[in-house]
């Protein structure tokens, strides 16, 4: 029983330390994510690209001259980083402002094996999912103790974030709630108009057709 749960617990270990995802991507092709991100949020995606090999019908390790191009963009759809990456690496970006960050990539060449296909492994961690911890308890001499209220402290920092992002999405609703319900109803304020000015103009005209037909 005892090895069963240690077994059990390294695979555990193992699939959180593995990529999340994966998708094909061809030379010419971009590939984007959103990912909504409170303000002043670390951001670390983790990604790998294999390249297809027709001769094994599967995906081996690129070679060093394929990269990716990664651009990110934030809710203000302003450029906070563009730049070429290798085919195996750790991007970090801070966000500044709430909302939805683009994360794009693309192959940073279109020349090589004339149509190869890609295969990019992705794992995009967010707030104290992106901190090492192990890194941080070993370069500041943490106790198990104070590593863990460290945590503790970082979770309930970025709590607080996705409280008030959460706050900025619902005032920003329900902004967008009142503009549209007054343009609503001033959109139905000037059918109204419309349509008495349409009918009094029709009661003029019947009436001036009449009064020439001498039937009134």
């Amino acid at each position: 029983m005892h090895k069963q749960l240690v077994s059990f617990l390294l695979v555990l270990a193992s699939w959180q330390t593995a990529f999340g995802l994966y998708f094909h991507i061809a030379e010419t092709k971009r590939k984007c994510f959103i990912e909504e991100v409170p303000d002043e949020t670390t951001v670390i995606v983790n990604y790998k690209v294999e390249l297809y090999d027709p001769r094994s019908n599967g995906f081996m390790p690129s070679s060093p001259g394929i990269g990716m191009h990664v651009q990110v963009r934030d809710s203000d759809d302003k450029i906070i980083l563009s730049r070429v990456y290798s085919s195996e690496g750790r991007i970090s970006f801070t966000s500044h402002t709430p909302g939805e960050h683009v994360i794009c990539m693309y192959s940073n060449s279109t020349a090589w094996f004339s149509g190869a296909q890609l295969r990019v492994h992705l794992d995009i961690q967010v707030g104290e999912h992106a901190i090492d911890y192990a890194s941080v308890a070993q370069k500041e001499k943490l106790t198990e103790l104070q590593l863990r209220i460290r945590q503790l402290l970082d979770q309930v920092e970025q709590i607080t974030k996705e409280q008030n992002y959460q706050r900025y999405r619902e005032e920003r609703f329900r902004h967008t709630s009142e503009s549209t319900n007054s343009r609503v109803l001033w959109w139905s304020l000037a059918q109204t108009i419309v349509l008495v000015c349409m009918g009094f103009w029709q009661m003029r005209h019947l009436k001036s057709f009449f009064e020439a037909k001498k039937l009134v």
